[in-house]
């Protein structure tokens, strides 16, 4: 079988060449278009559902909301495994998929489920899928730095303008905010003033949330013209708060200032971002899709944030917390200055055992040859090109000279002893 496989390609050198000269350009092509990261994505395919719940127990949110949204879940097709982690306010469904599903098909399976499973949670209580990331994602972290803003200004900059802007990136999944304020509305209220004015704090609430609301009317005509009626009620400052009317008091309305104060103040926090010691800062997390290439995320990240520093107040910039790409780099100049050593290492030794060029000549282009086919089967494989792959690329180098060498010598043997034998057997005059 190999002796006819050889007297084939011998009979046919063209197309032996032609389809070498194709497997290398489809190598090249493969190689631009693998994605490239540090470390390779092992984590498994799986979908996050998210549930909030605040106030409640783990107990609670077991019985009510992990249960129903595990037992309601199984059944979809391909799983291999689901997982339920309840803990105070949240719960974390993780629904294991197996390794060869489209990971948007099982996004679809799961909110196809979660649209019946809605109606067996508590009222108000509403499960929202992960982003489409994965562990490794987590590609790109920046800070803002203001020196003439408060943390509460940064932070509402960063959640109303920067992470949408950067959200629009092809390849981000999610930009998570860090640090900072998130502003509120607080009201402190007078419990005795409650009891005075006979207002429970319930009612307090439903007249807050009943009045921040805009309505629509009727339109009516007059001169000829046709006007909307539209009732405008949405809060604005902290004084429409103040104005709103709870109840009356032997005919006076009783307002949210009577029964307590209202001020502007942030949200409960379980921590801080401090940089280098120098203080709390403000940022966000970008987070890569599954599957994307992320050095060209990245490269369009800077892009964009070029752009969008354009539009921030005066004095506003920002500065780069971590950044994967430098470590990407890194890693391919490492292994590819691993990998053009071990071909000249390997040319060398081939040309001293040989000691004739034109046979270390065809054992060598079969590195260059083999290396890019080892990026097809990468790119078919849906493997990126990071440390551990290319590290494989490198160690078998030395292995992939191996045949060359033992076919090609042998031939050189029988043909300088065929030489000599012919040498030998010609009448000498």
């Amino acid at each position: 079988m190999v002796q006819k496989i050889i007297e084939l390609a011998l009979q046919n050198k063209l197309m032996v060449l032609m389809i070498s000269t194709a497997l290398f350009a489809y190598g090249l092509y493969s190689i631009q278009k693998n994605p490239i990261d540090a470390i390779p994505d092992l984590s498994e395919n799986q979908v996050i559902v998210f549930t909030e719940w605040m106030g409640r127990s783990p107990q609670v949110i077991e019985d009510q909301v992990t249960y129903p949204l595990v037992s309601n879940l199984q059944g979809i097709p391909q799983i291999k495994n689901i997982r339920g982690t309840s803990m105070f306010g949240m719960s974390f469904v993780y629904v294991i998929f197996e390794d060869n599903v489209n990971t948007y098909w099982a996004r679809t399976r799961v909110l196809e489920r979660l649209n019946f499973a809605q109606r067996l949670l508590p009222q108000g209580v509403t499960p929202s899928l992960g982003p489409d990331g994965t562990g490794v994602g987590h590609i790109f972290w920046y800070h803002l730095e203001a020196p003439k803003m408060d943390l509460g200004e940064q932070r509402a900059l960063q959640d109303w303008y920067i992470k949408f802007a950067l959200q629009t990136v092809s390849g981000v999944a999610e930009v998570a905010s860090f640090g900072g304020f998130e502003k509120q509305y607080q009201l402190v209220i007078d419990p005795v003033k409650l009891q005075y004015y006979n207002i429970s704090l319930m009612d307090v609430m439903n007249k807050v949330k009943a009045n921040n609301n805009d309505v629509g009317g009727r339109k009516f005509e007059m001169a000829d013209m046709a006007y909307i009626i539209r009732g405008l009620g949405y809060i604005k400052n902290k004084q429409d708060i103040e104005e709103i009317a709870l109840s009356n008091y032997n005919g006076i309305p009783i307002k949210v200032k009577d029964i307590g104060r209202v001020q502007m103040g942030g949200d409960l926090r379980l921590g801080i971002f401090d940089m280098d010691g120098q203080g709390e800062v403000v940022g966000g997390i970008v987070v890569m899709r599954y599957g994307e290439n992320a050095n060209k995320v990245i490269e369009a990240i800077k892009e964009k944030m070029q752009e969008v520093e354009k539009g921030l107040p005066e004095g506003v910039t920002f500065k780069t917390s971590y950044d994967r790409s430098t470590l990407i780099q890194e890693a391919i100049e490492s292994v590819k200055g691993t990998l053009i050593e071990e071909i000249i290492t390997v040319s060398i030794v081939v040309f001293i055992f040989l000691f004739h060029w034109r046979s270390a000549l065809i054992i060598l282009i079969q590195l260059p040859i083999s290396v890019a086919a080892g990026f097809i089967f990468l790119e078919l494989f849906g493997i990126s090109s990071n440390i551990m792959s290319l590290t494989g690329i490198a160690l078998a180098i030395g292995v992939v000279v191996d045949d060359g060498i033992v076919m090609v010598e042998n031939a050189y043997r029988h043909i300088s002893e065929a030489q000599v034998e012919k040498f030998n057997s010609t009448p000498k005059l």
